[in-house]
């Protein structure tokens, strides 16, 4: 409308519609009664139009366009750890070429970034800010240049002539830097910046096969790239052990470039096997990027991690096992596996009268994990530390067992009377006294009707919160307990006192005293009040929390009270603590009757063997089965003996008895006894049914995918067949995604692999009601940033034509005038409604003053007064 340098534009022309105003005061003039001049009326109809057409087209959004060539640049400057300490030099000398090159009229910024791009930076000082304030190692441990281009192209105001620079070595490790380029819409222009050039040693990758069998030859091919020749020194470890064979454990003799090692392995005892390579020399520089590993899957025999309490108790059960080809691996409760990777190499866990409170709550989850994200079988056998007797009660494991640790107990049972004394002074609260009260909960849930349980809380005092009562008022029983708020000192032996005379008035057979605290009490005697509450047959169990509690007095209450001492460093175990205690105090979870198993539910898993023909076991720990639970054996009472579920992708199982000699002596001459376990084993084991299947797993850059190729007994493509990937992250945090169909029996997935640790992966493929399962692992060592590389020019380019943009400008071409332009909007709403209001003003006075007699009022005032002539004579 006004050429092209200038235009008008409405934003919100819908507003328009308020021009039918007009409409109104052309009604208004024309049926008017004002007796105004003709004139002032159409002055003042006028003025009215033009306010009202002022003010729609400011409610319009009515704008000026005007076009500008300033221009904004933004410099974006990598800071990775691959980029040289030289570069600085050279970034410092091109922004004040840049500063110096730029008319008045170009706006410039800058913006650092390594694993993720900072905000950008208008000042002058940028740059000189920059060597102030240096990024940590963590946050130069990645480049992220597709984030790096998209935050400086959004940073650009669109008044201005776009330009964006990236500084950069052209190596990222994660993001797609050229689609971000092509989708940024404004040109990208690269210029190179230097490597590393100290002089570096590599350890690329471990290449292994992703699956072999067991004795089968294969190698492990061991990577290394250097920037300089020499002499270095390699050792390849598997899992934990060192190993002598080939070139592996001596010194090997590097090139420039890549140098490649091949060492002969065979894996006999293991379903999974982690390699990991280390390579040492006196002339590298970096030491984090000197070890890689890698994870090889063997397929043969099952292979299954017992847990076992009591020595050489399971021996007869492992003996019976391997003669049934199952390896067996025993350990004591210490050696239950700390992360998934470990216990991802059996493919069951059997664990034999271990108590809830020789494992960490992190434990308990990870066991949880593996059963239900990656198909692992998990066996609980019983024994004086299992199920509720070893704490289970409202565990996690108890969750995924398919027996409830609780039970209604018997009428012939004796009756226990017990009160729990809790620490809540000051050093007690949070997390503490929270973890306190829902052990007291536990507890006082797990007694019967018939017992009586007591609350005491003490600080520099001893407070009932709740009296020696019996068990049937649980619920006013656990709103006192919920009251109990941390604070003052710490006394012991008085709340001690108030728990004697409680208990000493009781006519309960059993008497027992739990006393939790993390301090050191004020001085009393407490060894002849607890010498009175032994002579008195009450027992008492101490818990130390932490690591200022009095250790020593409570060892000394306990082994006077005659009975158990608990050390918890974590305060999450306190609650298994409490409900093993109290299960164990009330003397009802063990039935020691000699019984002959009774078959509940017929299965196909015990085909074959004759039942009725087993002898007799000798006791068992009484649970509940679950309601959708597969009751399958039970003892003459009814109680459960063999119960199993399945739970997420893994099944768990519940043997009420022990496979040890105290309740199964006679099962262990038994001559079906080894085949019972082995086909329970083998039913709640995981399956691994890879027929057909071959997985691939590729780290490109920090993402990881993996591929599988589908055939059937035929070798046709399976198609459309439902596909997941259950991925555990070194966090062990789970993750399910469906894998997409990509070519004819192909499926795919890819996830970010940035993070270091072992990403274990579970792949589950339904093939018409067959379940196809494959276990894959990837082992993430140092960062991508610190690989030995050069500047990839390649890169650079792509990123600049792609875009618009130039490979290696000089400051003076990124200054240079080169015709571009851009559309500068103006806002005129303030200036319309700044109008508006002046001739507001001048249609008041219109309306207001009769402007045609004001000439005649002025010439009335100014003529003079002519007296009347006097009549003469």
């Amino acid at each position: 409308m006004f050429g092209s340098e200038f235009s008008l534009e409405l934003w919100r022309p819908g507003w328009l519609v308020g021009l039918l105003l007009l409409g109104v005061l052309w009604w208004f003039y024309r049926y008017s009664l004002s007796d105004f001049s003709c004139g002032q009326r159409r002055l003042s109809l006028a003025v009215r139009s033009a306010v009202v057409v002022l003010l729609v087209l400011a409610a319009a959004g009515l704008t000026a366009r005007t076009v500008t060539r300033q221009r904004m640049t933004v410099v974006a400057v990598d800071h990775s750890l691959s980029v040289d300490e030289s570069a600085a030099e050279k970034v410092q000398e091109l922004a004040e070429q840049l500063r110096r090159a730029a008319a008045s009229n170009q706006r410039l910024a800058f913006l650092r970034f390594a694993a993720a791009p900072e905000p950008v930076d208008d000042s002058e000082d940028a740059v000189d800010r920059w060597a102030e304030q240096p990024l940590s190692d963590e946050q130069r441990s990645g480049t992220d240049l597709a984030a790096a281009i998209r935050v400086a192209a959004a940073a650009i105001e669109p008044e201005y002539v776009p330009d964006v620079v990236i500084l950069s070595d052209g190596n990222p490790t994660s993001g797609d830097a050229v689609a971000a380029a092509a989708a940024a819409g404004v040109p990208v222009h690269t210029i190179s910046l230097p490597v590393r050039d100290e002089p570096e040693i590599q350890l690329s990758e471990v290449l292994l096969p992703a699956q072999v069998r067991e004795g089968e030859p294969f190698h492990v091919e061991i990577v290394v790239r250097s920037n300089v020749a020499g002499p270095a020194t390699l050792d390849l470890y598997r899992d934990d052990i060192r190993v002598q064979d080939g070139e592996a454990g001596q010194s090997v003799t590097l090139k420039e470039g890549e140098n490649r090692f091949r060492i002969r392995q065979t894996i006999e005892d293991a379903r999974q096997t982690e390699y990991t390579a280390r390579v040492e020399s006196s002339r590298d520089t970096l030491l984090d990027n000197n070890a890689a590993s890698g994870l090889v899957f063997a397929a043969g025999r099952p292979s299954v991690l017992v847990c076992d309490s009591s020595g050489d108790a399971t021996d007869a059960f492992r003996w019976a096992l391997e003669e049934q080809d199952i390896r067996v691996e025993v350990r004591d409760p210490e050696g239950l596996p700390r992360d998934l990777a470990e216990l991802q190499k059996f493919d069951c866990l059997v664990l034999s009268n271990v108590p809830a409170t020789a494992m960490s709550v992190r434990q308990m989850e990870l066991i949880r994990s593996y059963v239900q994200d990656l198909g692992g079988g998990l066996v609980m056998t019983g024994g004086d530390q299992a199920f509720g007797l070893g704490g289970y009660y409202k565990t996690t494991l108890e969750e995924i067992l398919p027996v409830r640790s609780n039970f209604e107990k018997e009428r012939e049972k004796p009756s226990l009377a017990m009160v729990l004394v809790i620490d809540k002074s000051g050093s007690m609260g949070g997390q503490k006294i929270e973890l306190a009260k829902d052990a007291a909960k536990a507890a006082v849930e797990l007694l019967g009707p018939r017992d009586a349980v007591g609350v005491i809380a003490f600080d520099g005092s001893s407070n009932w919160v709740s009296p020696l009562q019996n068990g049937s008022s649980q619920g006013a029983i656990l709103d006192r307990i919920s009251s109990i708020q941390a604070s003052g000192g710490t006394s012991i032996y008085p709340a001690l006192a108030d728990a004697h005379d409680a208990l000493l008035a009781a006519s309960a057979k059993l008497k027992h005293v739990i006393l939790l605290t993390d301090g050191h009490s004020s001085p009393g005697d407490f060894e002849g009040l607890a010498t009175d509450m032994s002579a008195a047959r009450m027992t008492i169990s101490t818990v130390a929390v932490g690591q200022e509690a009095d250790d020593q007095l409570l060892e000394q209450l306990a082994e006077i009270g005659r009975g158990r001492y608990y050390h918890c460093d974590d305060p999450a175990s306190v609650p298994q603590v409490f409900a093993k205690e109290t299960v164990e105090a009330s003397k009802s979870a063990i039935n020691e009757l000699p019984f002959l198993p009774q078959l509940v539910r017929p299965t196909a898993v015990l085909g074959g063997l004759e039942l009725e023909a087993a002898p007799l076991l000798l006791g068992y720990v009484v649970t509940r089965p679950k309601p959708t639970s597969e009751f399958i054996l039970a003892s003459e009472a009814g109680d459960p003996l063999l119960v199993w579920w399945r739970y997420g992708l893994g099944m768990t199982v519940a043997f009420t008895s022990d496979i040890g000699p105290r309740w199964s002596a006679e099962w262990l001459s038994w001559p079906e006894f080894g085949t019972f376990w082995a086909q329970t084993i083998r039913h709640a084991m995981r399956k691994s049914d890879a027929a057909g299947a071959f997985v691939e797993v590729v780290r490109e850059e920090d993402q990881a995918r993996i591929v599988l190729d589908s055939v059937d007994p035929v070798d046709n493509f399976v198609n459309d067949a439902p596909t997941t990937l259950t991925l555990i992250r070194p966090g062990q945090v789970a993750e399910r995604m469906e894998m997409q169909p990509t070519a004819p029996g192909r499926y795919e997935a890819k996830f970010p692999a940035d993070a270091r640790g072992a990403y274990l992966m579970e792949i589950s493929q339904d093939r018409g009601g067959e379940m196809m399962r494959q276990n894959r692992g990837l082992v993430v060592g140092y960062p991508t940033e610190l690989r030995l590389q050069s500047v990839d020019r390649d890169l650079l380019r792509q990123i600049a034509e792609i875009s618009g943009g130039r490979l290696e400008p000089t400051p003076a071409e990124l200054t240079a005038a080169d015709g571009r332009s851009a559309r500068r909007r103006v806002a005129l709403w303030p200036w319309l409604l700044i109008v508006a209001l002046l001739l507001f003003v001048l249609d008041v006075a219109l309306r207001r003053i009769d402007f045609a007699r004001l000439p005649r009022v002025r010439t009335e005032k100014s003529s003079p007064v002519v007296p009347d002539p006097v009549p003469s004579g």
